[in-house]
């Protein structure tokens, strides 16, 4: 790849967030913020191998971007007022004078927050449904195209265009303040910025549908964004952010593990441990031994994860410290997939029988009723346990509730090793 090459791609990557942000504050105009931030780049791309890589990649591209919102407000007669505040981003490039020490000791940590966190606030903020904040989020905040997030998700690109959009439309409409909380809601607000990135995370490490189970770039952009999060969060909030970093850094570990060459699912007991990231590992192991102010559900889950990513081997678990820890994680949350998963710890603590009893309970409460992990799960400890005839009937149940085609192909797997059908 070219110097040029190299540079666009960093230069969109660390300056993509930081040009829209500063575009949406001045002009209030998403929309043209994010095409006037596309046109720098596309500028960027004809004239820098001739021209030469600047030396200061982001200040150039934010005047290309600057120019061009002076340029089309200026053809809108109406906004014509809009154009002298865009005065307001030669801040950036040093044109205009800095406040003294005193007057910035005065001010409120939101008048002098990063214009990414106002950016990162306002894309995840609670007035909009989830899967608009985690469309908004990846197009505005993540650069990524309308057409990359709908192949993501595996949506039609229209429909998530009209659903970014509405994102857009609601945020005018409703009056979503472009800024970022004040100090004291700065907490609660910052948990759901964790939870769309922890969302997106998520979809990249296990696919809700489809014929991958992993999806890398929803991954790592994931990871990606919650390390600019935690670059720019205020220290003293930045506990659960560097827990969820962790976390994720842990999960991503694995990934080259989970899956063989055709893209079939490997269970966690028989992935090859030599393929796992262990600078990944490292990171993460690092940042939980950061002091933690909050110990909060994202720590535990990190906890967890480290339990598994350091454990010599599969049989060289601790699961009793594993069992400890979901009894915690229950403590933050009561989803029926904290106890699922503590059921099948228990299982490996206790035996087979102890694990088959709590799945037992959870399956009699409904919480689980037609998800395939119940079933799969029941269907692996009856396995463990000798009952062949028994799990192959819960594999056929999982068979017929699993969403994606690798889930489908392991569970079919398992029926074939027990002599069963599908």
């Amino acid at each position: 790849m070219s110097t040029v090459s190299d540079a666009l791609i960093r230069a969109h990557r660390e300056e993509w967030a930081r040009i829209v942000a500063t575009l949406i504050r001045v002009t209030g105009d998403w929309t043209l913020a994010e095409d006037c931030a596309q046109d720098a780049f596309e500028k960027a791309a004809g004239r820098w191998p001739s021209d030469g890589v600047p030396s200061s990649p982001g200040a150039w591209l934010t005047t290309v971007a600057r120019n061009a919102a002076m340029d089309r407000l200026r053809r809108r007669a109406t906004e014509v007022r809009k154009i002298t505040e865009v005065g307001v981003m030669r801040e950036r490039d040093g044109e205009s004078f800095a406040p003294d020490a005193a007057e910035l000791a005065l001010r409120p940590w939101e008048e002098d927050a990063d214009d990414r966190l106002r950016l990162i606030f306002t894309c995840a903020h609670p007035a909009l449904e989830m899967p608009a904040r985690v469309a908004l989020t990846l197009r505005t905040v993540a650069g990524l195209s309308t057409p990359e997030i709908a192949r993501a998700f595996l949506v039609p690109e229209a429909t998530m265009a009209q659903r970014i959009v509405r994102a857009k439309r609601r945020i005018a409409h409703a009056g979503i303040p472009y800024r970022v909380p004040a100090i004291d809601e700065l907490p609660g607000r910052l948990d759901g910025v964790l939870s769309v990135l922890y969302l997106v995370f998520s979809e990249g490490y296990a696919a809700s549908s489809g014929d991958d189970i992993v999806r890398r770039d929803l991954a790592a952009e994931a990871i990606r964004l919650t390390r600019l999060v935690l670059e720019i969060v205020p220290g003293d909030f930045a506990g659960e952010a560097r827990a969820l970093l962790a976390l994720m850094l842990l999960q991503d570990s694995r990934r080259d593990a989970r899956t063989d060459a055709s893209g079939d699912l490997i269970p966690l007991e028989e992935q090859d441990r030599a393929v796992w990231d262990r600078s990944a590992v490292e990171e993460a192991v690092l940042l939980l031994r950061a002091p933690a102010v909050v110990h909060g559900a994202y720590r535990v889950q990190a906890l967890l994860a480290a339990e598994h990513a350091t454990a010599p081997s599969a049989a060289a678990t601790d699961w009793g410290r594993i069992v400890e820890l979901y009894d915690e994680l229950a403590t933050f949350t009561a989803s029926p997939m904290v106890q699922l998963s503590r059921a099948i710890a228990i299982g490996f603590r206790d035996g087979t029988a102890a694990g088959l009893a709590a799945l037992d309970r959870l399956d009699a409460d409904g919480s689980l009723a037609g998800h395939h992990l119940l079933p799969a799960a029941q269907a692996d400890l009856l396995r463990r346990s000798g009952d062949e005839t028994a799990a192959a009937e819960r594999y056929r149940a999982a068979l017929d509730l699993a969403p994606t085609a690798p889930e489908r192909r392991f569970l079919l797997r398992r029926l074939r090793e027990l002599g069963a059908s599908g």
